[in-house]
This record gives C-alpha cells, structure tokens and sequence, in this order.
C-alpha cells in the first residue's frame, strides 16, 4: 500500500498543468464535448419516445427490464420499506429530517418584507415556491437516503407543491427501503425507479409515466451532472452542479494528524472520480498525517479503499503552502464542495473564505456529522461552482416576485426620471404614462 499512497508536496511547485487539472476536477468531465453531446442525445431521447426511451435506458445500463406501469413504487413497497429497515435506521432518519426540517424553517424567509425607502416610495419582495421539483437519488455506489433528507426536506419546508423523486432500482428492481422510509417520512410519495440519466431527462421533459418539473436537482456522476445541466434547453431549470464529491482539509501545526487522516478518507471513499486534498501550513503535519493513512484504509472494504486511494492522489493530494495566505488563495481559487478548518483560530481563517459549498469549523466537526446530523446542506455545488453557487436549502426552492407602491406624491418625485429615459430609449408610451398623470394631477 505505501506506494500508492499520496506524497507530500510543495504547494508552490505545482506545474501549472496539474493546477490546472485539480481546479478543473470533474468540471472538465461534466462539460467535455463527448459528456455533453451524450447528455443531448438522452434529452432528445426521452423528449422524443418518452416512457420507452427511459425504459430502454433502464435495461441497458442498470440491467432491469421494467414496463413503463413499474416506474411508480407503490403504496404496498412503502409499507414493506418500514419494516425491511432497523429501527434504528428509522430514528436516525427521523432525527436527520428533524434537524434539517429546523435549519430550513429558521431559514426561510417571512412570506412577504414591504420597505419605505423614501416619502411616497415603498418596495418589497414576495417569496413564494417553485411549483414543482425533480430530484434525483443516486444510488450506483451505495445507498443514500442522506440524499433524500438534503434535498426533499428543503422543498418541503419551501412548500413545493409537486415533488417528483427518481431514483435507480437495485438490481432486483426494488428501490432501497431507507429511500423510500425518508420519503415517507416527509409525506413524499411521487417516487419513480428508472435509469438516473434518462430519469433526470424525464423530469426535465416529461413523459406519459413521469411528470415534467420545472426545477431539476441531484448529485451524481458527470453524465448525471450534464444530463442536468443541459436540461434548461428544454425549460427545466437545474438548481446547482452536483458532481463527483471534493473536500480540502486546511490544517496547520496544531491540528491532530489522526483525526485529519480520518477527515480525508470521509469524502475519498465515495469514488475513484472523487477529489480530496489536504493543504497544511505545517511539512510536520502532512508527512505525519500520510503515515496514518494505511492504518485507517486497510479498515475499508473495496471498493471504498481502491475509490478513497484514487481520490487521494488522481485529482486530489497532500500539499504544503507556503503560509496561510497561499492555503486561503489556493482555496478561494478552488471553491471546494467541503472544505474543514483545523488551525489555531478557524474562525478568523473562516472570514477569509470567498468561495466553499460549506465550512466546517474544528476538528470536532467532521464532514460526516455535516453530511448526516447536523442539519445544514448536504447538497453542496462541486466542480468549483461555489464561486457562483450555493447548496441545497430552501432558498433553492423559492421564487422572489418584486412588490413596488408609489403615492401621488412619490410618482411626482420619479417622474422626471421616467420622461427623461423614456424620450432617449424612444418609448413614446412610456412618457406618456406619466404625463397624462401629471395632466390629471392638475
């Protein structure tokens, strides 16, 4: 094992191809001609043949062969779910949903927020739900009901009024019963099994089986990701990109090399595409840190060992900086989907990052606990789309309408400005809206 372990480099002499690999990441995949190309051709699909493209999809690539009237789990898979699961599975989804229900409901903005900004001018804004969302489960590597917390308790609390879920079956056609309890559980019911790509496209178009939404969402593998984000040429808007999963640990002297070697393999372990990296202000605590690792890897069964060593040292790595101005720098650059500070005053770092899916203050706050307990969004953007995005709240699911009142008073006070720019962009109606006001005025 020691030789496919990462070794500990130089931040600063990174060649700038490797830079830019590691910036790039699963973005490179996800926009990639070859990605996107197939991404259209499974659109085009399903817009074109509907139930019997997604039924294809689904026999090809997850080797079951289902008829179009098998998509919908059925109330009788529901019942059989709550039963198939522990129950301690079922109270540590309750309280996961429970949290993450709080976190969202202190969110949430009032319904409406009216301001006077001046005599005789108020404006306000008024937030309401999209009317129906499409969310994608994956589950080629794993079971995630974690995933239908993050994303179907957010637009619950949003007040969605349709909520569409999709989801793969296993390979006996089922879904998994942890699924199907976190949906129930959040009274969602609407779940159909298909392929993820042409599930996603179904959501995006529409078939007889699926219903079209108007949103799209759900991590997954970069065809899933471009399957998403090429659903807006068919007016589904996709809410953030959820790719492959990427974390950067940000340690110095005195973080505890055990507990960042735990920390790395947290994300590792979800795929070889994956993208982990420790950057350390300290050579010490790197090296120390590497060392540890095989202790904590010989643990994990394959594949999460062979995903967690390719994570570590394809896309990802154990740099030293130079200082925690070149750590903050290469940070900001990256906009990593998690990102753990474990340095003397976190808090302070904290304030110096522009652009993270989330961040994790300690080493008390492993990515773990962020991901499955404590309520925040585990949804998060990837692919370096945090410098524009956010994750998965219930923000995500609301619509802002603008609200605008002017007295008599205050549309004298703004009339000059109308008549003004509606004379030079030559919109005769537009003056004219205003002067013949101004003639009843008199």
């Amino acid at each position: 094992m020691p030789e496919t372990l990462p070794v500990v480099r130089r931040l600063a002499e990174l060649p700038a191809e490797e830079r830019r690999r590691r910036l790039q990441r699963s973005s490179g995949v996800i926009f990639s001609e070859e990605t996107r190309r197939y991404a259209l051709r499974v659109l085009d699909e399903v817009a074109r043949d509907g139930d019997t493209a997604v039924a294809a999809y689904t026999a090809r690539w997850d080797g079951v062969h289902l008829s179009p009237e098998q998509f919908a789990v059925r109330p009788d898979e529901f019942r059989a779910a709550h039963r198939a699961i522990d129950a301690e599975v079922r109270q540590a989804l309750a309280a996961a949903i429970a949290r993450c229900r709080r976190y969202n409901e202190w969110l949430r903005p009032p319904a409406a927020v009216m301001q006077e900004l001046e005599p005789g001018l108020t404006v306000g804004i008024q937030y309401r739900p999209c009317r129906s969302a499409g969310i994608y489960v994956p589950s080629g590597k794993g079971s995630f009901p974690s995933m239908v917390v993050s994303q179907v308790t957010p637009a619950v609390v949003a007040g969605v009024d349709a909520i569409i879920v999709v989801v793969p079956p296993r390979a006996d056609g089922s879904v998994d019963p942890a699924v199907l309890v976190a949906a129930d559980l959040l009274g969602v019911r609407q779940i159909y099994r298909c392929n993820g790509a042409a599930g996603v496209a179904a959501l995006a178009v529409g078939t007889a089986t699926i219903p079209r939404t108007d949103v799209v969402v759900g991590p997954g593998n970069p065809v899933i990701a471009a399957v998403q984000q090429a659903a807006a040429a068919y007016g589904a808007r996709p809410l953030v990109l959820l790719g492959p999963s990427e974390s950067i640990v940000l340690a110095d002297e005195t973080a505890d090399p055990a507990r960042l070697a735990v920390d790395l393999l947290n994300e590792a372990e979800h795929g070889a595409d994956s993208a982990v990296m420790l950057v350390a202000t300290a050579a010490g605590v790197a090296e120390q840190t590497v060392a540890l690792l095989p202790r904590y890897l010989e643990r994990l069964p394959e594949p999460r060992r062979a995903f967690a060593l390719a994570a570590l040292t394809d896309l990802g790595g154990v740099f030293v900086a130079d200082g925690l101005d070149q750590a903050i720098e290469w940070i900001n650059a990256y906009a990593p989907e998690h990102l753990q500070i474990a340095v003397r005053d976190p808090l302070e770092v904290a304030s110096r990052i522009h652009h993270a899916g989330e961040i994790l203050i300690g080493q008390s706050t492993p990515f773990a606990a962020a991901n499955y307990a404590i309520g925040v969004p585990a949804a998060l953007p990837t692919g370096g789309a945090a410098v524009a995005a956010s994750g998965i709240t219930v923000l995500s699911y609301l619509k802002t309408t603008s609200i605008a009142s002017l007295t008599p008073d205050g549309l004298r006070v703004v009339a000059p400005v109308v008549t003004a720019l509606g004379r030079y962009e030559g919109f005769p109606a537009h003056v004219q809206a205003i002067t013949e006001r101004e003639g009843d005025a008199r």
